[in-house]
C-alpha cells in the first residue's frame, strides 16, 4: 500500500499540519484512555518522523500528563485538538480525522469500515 500524505488544519485555520499516512484513513480509531474518551475524537495514523507544522507553531499548545509520553497539541485561538505522539508508539502520531482535508467521521464506515476502539484503560505503561 503506498503511503498518502495529507494536510490537515484546526477549526480557525491558524494551525495547519501536513504528514504521511501509512494507511491512508483506514487506521482511524478511538481510545478509551481517560483523556481520549472526554476529548472524544477519532485518531488517524501518521508517522511521526513526517509531520510538519507547515504554518502556526507558535499557535499550538501542548498537553502532557502521567508518563508525559504521549504529546497532545491543540490550538490556542479555536481549542481544536489537531494531534498528538502516540504513548503506545512515539514513532507514530494520530492526527485528528476531522481536521483532515476531505475526511468526514460521519462518513468514514461507509468508505474504510468502523472506526475501532483501542484500549487505553489497561495501557502496558500503566501497569
Amino acid at each position: 500500500m503506498a503511503v498518502t500524505r495529507l494536510r490537515a488544519t484546526c477549526h480557525c485555520g491558524a494551525v495547519e499540519i501536513e504528514a504521511e499516512f501509512p494507511e491512508g484513513l483506514a487506521s482511524a480509531a478511538r481510545c478509551d484512555c481517560s483523556f481520549c474518551l472526554r476529548r472524544g475524537a477519532a485518531a488517524v495514523t501518521a508517522l511521526t518522523s513526517s509531520l510538519q507544522v507547515l504554518k502556526g507553531a507558535e499557535n499550538l499548545s501542548l498537553y502532557t500528563w502521567g508518563t508525559h509520553t504521549a504529546k497532545h497539541y491543540f490550538c490556542k485561538t479555536c481549542g481544536i485538538y489537531t494531534h498528538h505522539q502516540r504513548r503506545s508508539d512515539p514513532k507514530e502520531c494520530g492526527v485528528n480525522l476531522g481536521c483532515i482535508e476531505g475526511a468526514n467521521p460521519r462518513t468514514h464506515p461507509e468508505t474504510y469500515g468502523e472506526i475501532q476502539w483501542n484500549d487505553g484503560v489497561n495501557h502496558p505503561s500503566d501497569q
